[in-house]
């Protein structure tokens, strides 16, 4: 006899199948079972388009009148939204009993659905694959739960922690699969985040190219206004738009010429030092429905966001060189003892290419 862990795992599977289409919407998979069998099955494939459920409940192969419906997260119950809330359809459908993975962290849900399932006579089950649930929707739950969007940090670096030689040329530190690595994770994040310097150096593009999914948004840090109006990042703005946060310390003439373009500058608050908070950025870009955030800046952005404890997860992607003078991926932490290092705890480690590639969260 199959467990309830099972059709969950099944369920969290075909979930994973939305990543990088519905945020700021969580991915959500639903499987309907009678007597050992799956009759129906769905997930939620893009943002404002039909939820798992009513994708399960639309592919059944016969009536669902007396089975289980196995979901990763909570049904909703809410109305403010593009599609009616999920919960009004199971009602609908006398269904026997409803599994679900976790609780919806949103507080216009967060446990209603399952009261109003109990109270209508059907077994309810939560908490099942729990942690797994959660965790594939980390970005959704913080977003949620704090108002700001998870940020990730990607740091392409050589062996001796370089990510630019002496000049400050970069391309080709990692391998051509490290290049298709990054485009996807680009793919999954809402925005790409980076500082003027990079764009001063690089002239980089922000886009999705050397895979098939959507371009992020490209937000620029850019206090004063340095950016130069025939950057390559501002190309694009229909399927790749720029934010460039600045200060007020920026050039009205530059915020009018870039306005010009379409560009849009959205201001933000300094910090103790005169330079942009990225503690207020974070918090905009949240209000702005972007959820998650990947970080690809040089070392300036990487620095601040690390003292700032501002990232969430960390990316590095290790290439087997040498560089000895260049560029170093990270500053000044202000830690003056070993002892005082900043600890990360490995999620999984995996080779990309020749690259190895070392995903981590900050230690408690």
């Amino acid at each position: 006899m199959m467990n309830d862990e099972f059709y969950m795992r099944k369920a969290l599977q075909l979930a994973r199948r939305g990543l990088g289409k519905v945020s700021p919407n969580p991915m959500v998979g639903a499987v309907i079972v009678r007597d050992e069998r799956i009759i129906g099955q769905g997930f939620h494939r893009r943002f404002g388009g039909p939820h798992a459920e009513v994708e399960a409940i639309g592919n059944a192969r016969e009536d669902i009148t007396g089975s289980t419906m196995y979901v990763t997260l909570e049904p909703c119950c809410h109305y403010k939204k593009k599609t009616p809330p999920c919960l009004d359809l199971l009602l609908q459908y006398d269904l026997k009993r409803v599994v679900i993975g976790t609780l919806d962290p949103n507080p216009q849900v967060n446990g209603k659905s399952v009261e109003v399932l109990k109270q209508r006579g059907i077994d309810v089950n939560y908490g099942v694959l729990a942690e797994e649930c959660e965790k594939l929707n980390e970005a959704f739950f913080k977003w949620i739960r704090t108002g700001l969007p998870f940020v990730t940090l990607k740091l392409a670096q050589t062996l001796d922690g370089k990510i630019a030689a002496a000049g400050g040329d970069a391309r080709w530190i990692s391998s051509t699969s490290s290049l298709k690595l990054t485009h996807r994770l680009r793919s999954i994040n809402d925005a790409v985040l980076i500082g003027i310097g990079t764009v001063v150096i690089d002239n980089p593009k922000l886009t999705v190219r050397n895979i098939r999914g959507r371009s992020p948004q490209r937000i620029v840090v850019d206090s004063t206004l340095k950016m130069p109006l025939t950057a390559d990042i501002l190309n694009e703005q229909n399927t790749a738009p720029t934010i460039i946060a600045a200060t007020s310390a920026a050039d009205a003439d530059k915020i009018t010429s870039l306005r010009a373009k379409d560009i849009e500058v959205l201001m933000i608050e300094k910090d103790d030092e005169g330079r942009a908070a990225l503690n207020d950025l974070l918090k905009k870009l949240g209000q702005r429905n972007i959820s998650s955030v990947l970080a690809e800046g040089g070392s300036a952005i990487a620095t601040s966001l690390i003292k700032q404890n501002l990232i969430d997860k960390f990316i590095f992607i290790i290439a087997p060189k040498m560089m000895g003078t260049g560029v170093d991926s990270i500053g000044d932490l202000g830690i003056g003892r070993a002892s005082e290092a900043i600890r990360l705890c490995i999620i999984k480690m995996y080779h990309s290419g020749d690259d190895l590639v070392i995903e981590a969260k900050r230690g408690k």
